[in-house]
């Protein structure tokens, strides 16, 4: 038996292609604009003094990074609403990726932190700064720098993992991928179109982001 590749009876579903992959950057955007300062944040608290809120946030840090995503998002869609806190599929599907994407955010940035010569807070405390802005204008900027390729490499991982959400009825790529198949019956050239849409997006996000940094941090990042 000869299969016959027939990629024409795609074209009708082109705007279906487009709307799963708006959702998918839409969720990648936002989960990474929130996760990210949630791991500045998280990461600035591992630095403190209080023994609680580091341990507070290292609890946080093991539960996430040693659970499966999958489990977390039907835990905020399928869960919370046993205690009355109901949730729209799109609203747990973001808010999983940016739980999820904050716990790595956060090693991320301690690392990036601790590589930052203490020297430098040292003699910007002897020039009469505060610790905010000593954090904020010295610290924090040279720490993004170190770590940057990090982050970029997160939030591509955290891209491609969104897929998942498509369990919970979000209407992303993959969700949208499984309706087409479904209706044309074409699925070989549908999950073909739809790992080349992956692809293309995982590689066009990196070059953004890289690109991004280059100017952000004058040069540092490769």
């Amino acid at each position: 038996m000869t299969y016959r590749l027939d990629f024409g009876a795609l074209l009708q579903y082109l705007g279906f292609f487009l709307e799963g992959t708006a959702v998918t950057l839409g969720l990648t955007a936002f989960a990474s604009l929130f996760g990210i300062s949630i791991g500045i944040a998280g990461a600035a608290a591992m630095r403190s003094k209080n023994q609680w809120l580091r341990k507070l946030v290292a609890g946080y840090v093991e539960l996430i990074r040693n659970t499966p995503f999958i489990v977390q998002m039907f835990f905020f869609f399928f869960g919370l609403p046993s205690l009355g806190l109901r949730l729209s599929a799109l609203a747990a599907a973001a808010l999983a990726m940016t739980i999820n994407l904050a716990a790595y955010a956060i090693e991320i940035m301690r690392a990036g932190l601790e590589g930052v010569p203490i020297a430098q807070s040292e003699a910007a405390r002897s020039l009469g700064l505060r610790p905010l802005p000593i954090f904020g204008l010295i610290v924090l900027p040279q720490a993004l720098a170190n770590v940057y390729p990090a982050l970029v490499g997160q939030i591509t991982i955290t891209m491609l993992e969104s897929a998942v959400v498509s369990q919970i009825a979000v209407v992303d790529l993959t969700h949208v991928a499984d309706f087409i198949q479904s209706r044309s019956f074409r699925s070989f050239e549908t999950y073909l179109v739809v790992t080349i849409i992956y692809l293309l997006l995982a590689i066009a996000l990196r070059r953004l982001l890289a690109f991004a940094g280059r100017g952000l941090f004058a040069g540092r990042v490769r």
